[in-house]
């Protein structure tokens, strides 16, 4: 390594006084292969007496409007080949991107070779993502849809961003036009900087997306998890702060998210939501979309405090509501069905909610709904969200945790009666009701049902017996009858026993304590239903 690269590495602010200076663009290179706005950003810079080096379509597109073009091929000296996987990677380009200004040596070399600087690289890639989404379209044609020589100049100029321009995303052009004609020529230092930071983010996430797909290509074991992990996310917005004002915050996008996503989802009326807002309605989303019936969840801070199927989605929110009404206060709703009037007017009739999601609302509900100014709607046009393939993360201190979402279904058949008791078929209907409810409930988890609609939620107990005094206590004369679903098993027989006590009727549980028997007797004594799952639901 030289003295000069050492220097730089132990000073890196050294140079940046010569770095922050503004640089005319004298000549640009131009291939893109999404050729929005290139025609327009090319006559820009001729106006500004800029040389354009360009090839293929780009060429072509330019030449149609009559805007004087010079052609790779004759400053590589070679035509395109390979079947146009190789065009521009030559030093007759690269060098004219890498060369330093500041150092006489490159300029040298450079003079020596007959290679000209290059100013300005406007470069967009192959949309491999496109073949990759597809289905229909083969392994070989997303491979012929990964740029080499893309991604190579993108990364050379935003190297060189002390020297040199570059622009990747179409969305740049009138920006950067603007202030080269306003600098009359010029890009300045900062704005240099702000688009290589940019380009260097688009090849990464470019690089992930192949990566990604070769992976679940390969049908490796390790596809799902690869060794290592890389998820490229773009910002839709900052928020005015976190779960409290002290903290900044922002919600991100998934690049490439074709199924529903309720960070881009279409938001009416309100403020802008805030960071507990997407947390509730996004554990409100879940647990909604896990039924196929008519059905409404009400969240707060993240916990179901309500939750109800009905016979159409106006009922299912008045029974979801009654479950807990105290709780509701402030809450999130989370409807499956579009919003009609009937249930337009009940919404309206509550007392403060925050949000309500759906896949959709009649013009007349909206209109109506549209009376109460600080509430936000929510549109995310289907609940279905198995298809998304969802993980579920968590932040360590200097980690990441990655699992599957819970989503595996449990059939009927799958219920093993462990009691003398039998459960009759009405409660094995509310037991699996009650058991869907309790697995989008935060650990420690009970929930008392009656039929389709929930009771008594106890969930983020340290104990299992406290979970269920809390659902108890909640549903009031109401226990009388209900049916209880636990998200693990009980450790010891307390549990059943307070359930007794409240008069229930049935439980639902896994199964799998080394006191199961214990368990099992305290409810044979109380003549209590109950049937294991062999699944746990752990929601922490």
């Amino acid at each position: 390594m030289s003295d000069t690269q050492n220097a730089v590495l132990d000073n890196p602010t050294m140079n940046d006084t010569a770095h922050d200076q503004p640089v005319t663009v004298r000549r640009a290179i131009l291939s893109v292969y999404d050729k929005t706005g290139v025609v327009e950003l090319a006559q820009v810079l001729k106006r500004q007496g800029v040389e354009i080096i360009s090839t293929g379509g780009t060429m072509s597109k330019l030449t149609e409007a009559g805007i004087d073009v010079t052609s790779v091929e004759s400053i590589t000296g070679f035509g395109s080949m390979l079947g146009g996987r190789l065009k521009t990677l030559h030093p007759n380009m690269l060098g004219g991107i890498l060369a330093r200004r500041d150092v006489a040596e490159d300029e040298s070399q450079l003079k020596d070779a007959g290679i000209g600087l290059c100013d300005l690289v406007v470069i967009n890639l192959y949309p491999f993502s496109k073949a990759a989404d597809d289905p229909n379209a083969s392994l070989a044609d997303a491979i012929e849809l990964i740029d080499v020589g893309g991604p190579t100049m993108i990364r050379a100029a935003a190297k060189n961003h002390a020297w040199v321009t570059v622009v990747c995303d179409p969305s740049d052009y009138s920006t950067l036009a603007k202030e080269i004609e306003e600098r009359n020529g010029s890009v300045s230092a900062l704005t240099r900087r702000r688009l290589a930071v940019k380009a260097f983010a688009i090849t990464a996430e470019y690089d992930a997306k192949i990566a990604s797909h070769l992976g679940a290509a390969s049908q490796d074991d390790k596809a799902d998890f690869p060794d290592i992990w890389i998820q490229s996310y773009s910002k839709v917005g900052t928020l005015r702060y976190g779960e409290n004002p002290h903290q900044s915050a922002a919600v991100y996008s998934k690049t490439g998210t074709t199924g529903p996503s309720l960070a881009t989802a279409e938001v009416t009326g309100g403020k802008l939501l805030s960071y507990n807002n997407y947390g509730d309605l996004d554990a409100a989303w879940r647990m909604a979309a896990d039924f196929d019936e008519p059905f409404a969840a009400v969240f707060k801070h993240a916990n179901p405090c309500g939750a109800a199927m009905g016979n159409d989605i106006r009922e299912a929110y008045e029974l979801a509501h009654a479950t807990d009404p105290l709780s509701a206060y402030g809450s999130v709703v989370a409807l499956n069905r579009k919003v009609d009037r009937a249930c337009a007017e009940t919404l309206n009739e509550t007392t403060f909610v925050e949000c309500v999601l759906a896949p959709g609302y009649e013009p007349e509900a909206m209109e109506l709904m549209l009376k109460k100014k600080t509430r936000r709607y929510i549109t995310v046009p289907t609940m279905d969200i198995t298809s998304s393939k969802l993980r579920r993360f968590r932040d360590l201190v200097g980690g990441l945790l990655v699992q599957d979402d819970d989503l595996k279904i449990l059939p009927e058949s799958d219920l093993r009666v462990v009691t003398e008791t039998q459960p009759t078929p009405e409660q094995i209907r509310a037991l699996l009701f009650a058991r869907k409810v309790v697995k989008h409930s935060k650990s420690n988890a009970i929930v008392l049902a009656k039929g389709t609609a929930a009771v008594g939620i106890g969930s983020g107990q340290t104990s299992r017996v406290d979970a269920v005094m809390s659902a108890v206590q909640r549903a009031g004369e109401r226990s009388q009858g209900a049916v209880l679903a636990s998200d693990a098993f009980f450790p010891m027989k307390d549990g059943p026993e307070e359930a007794a006590k409240a008069g229930v009727a049935a439980i639902i549980q896994p199964g799998g304590s080394k006191r199961d028997d214990e368990v099992i007797e305290t409810c044979n004594l109380h003549r209590i239903a109950m049937v294991f799952t062999g699944m746990r639901n752990f929601r922490h």
